[in-house]
């Protein structure tokens, strides 16, 4: 009887076992295929087959199980009181951005998007600074807009593009250096000054992940998916492929390297990056610095949605 009843009982635990392994292959296949997609873009125009676009569920079904395309974002023409600048990382990419100069300028500020956009996104605060009295130097990251590259490793390797700008403009004599970041861009000002040992005037990061794995999760809520564990494997997955331990890259850590005046800036209605993010981040940041909450807005550009009080803002840090 004993027998009988230990072999049902065996099949059973091999069952569920063999269920168990397929259900955590198929989790990291698919936590894979879409880590790929989220650091990876496409020329414009690139398609991944000739097959007709299926709609509706089965489309859905192949983004959950493959990853979405993501492409790189065109900038519009160069407006006429900037000129070309390229510029060539260590790896020989090249980088293209936009430099501007004015009269008797007080500085030069540097500007760095946020990721899946360009140097086109950050204009608006381009022409603010201007206003200011500043000249502004934008450059889009690797793997974004007409840079070279399709890769990005979401604050890591574009450390290395911060120093590269921050190396061009001080080489032009430049004493009075400001950085502004926006999302990836502010990590990765924070991860360059850290790594670098970068010396600006002052620095304005505008909605900073403090962890690579907290990054991920704003992205997963965004696509409505249960949070955990997907991030944790999505985050794994996204620096094994790109030769890095994703884990590590943490500016709440690296924002302790910062010794001179930063003003953070956080939209109250963030579902990217959350206030406890915020908070952390300030929290590590030395003094002088200054928080600053916009009330109508989440994980946007800032200066377009609550523009005079951006100006107010930021022209008050840079006066301090």
């Amino acid at each position: 009887m004993t027998r009988k009843k230990s072999a049902p009982r065996r099949r059973f635990w091999k069952s569920l076992l063999w269920t168990a392994g397929i259900i955590f292959v198929l989790f990291n296949f698919i936590s894979a295929t879409n880590a790929y997609k989220f650091t990876h873009f496409y020329d414009p125009g690139h398609t991944k087959s000739t097959a007709p676009v299926r709609e509706g569920g089965w489309q859905k079904l192949e983004d959950l199980l493959f990853g979405r395309d993501y492409y790189k974002k065109p900038n519009a023409a160069r407006p006429d009181s900037f000129s070309d600048v390229v510029l060539t990382t260590a790896d020989h990419l090249k980088l293209r951005g936009w430099y501007r100069a004015v009269p008797h300028a007080s500085g030069t500020v540097l500007l760095f998007h946020g990721y899946g956009e360009n140097r086109t996104d950050v204009l608006p605060q381009a022409m603010g600074f201007v206003d200011m009295g500043y000249n502004v130097f934008l450059i889009d990251f690797r793997a974004h807009g007409n840079s070279d590259g399709h890769t990005t490793t979401i604050g890591d390797l574009e450390a290395g593009d911060v120093k590269l700008a921050y190396d061009f403009i001080r080489h032009k004599g430049e004493k009075n250096i400001v950085l502004w970041g926006i999302s990836m861009g502010a990590a990765s000002i924070a991860h360059a000054i850290s790594e670098y040992d970068l010396k600006p005037s002052k620095v304005i990061l505008e909605m900073p992940f403090a962890t690579m794995e907290q990054a991920v999760e704003g992205q997963v809520r965004l696509m409505h998916l249960p949070v955990e564990p997907l991030a944790t494997f999505l985050t794994f997955w996204g620096g094994i492929e790109r030769g890095s331990w994703a884990f590590s890259n943490k500016p709440e850590q690296y924002v302790r390297d910062i010794h001179c005046p930063v003003l953070l800036q956080q939209g109250v209605h963030d579902i990217r990056v959350t206030p406890q993010e915020t908070q952390e981040l300030f929290a590590h940041l030395h003094q002088p610095k200054q928080l600053v909450m916009y009330q109508n807005s989440g994980h946007e550009s800032l200066c377009k949605k609550e523009h005079l009080k951006w100006l107010a803002s930021v022209s008050a840090f840079l006066n301090s």
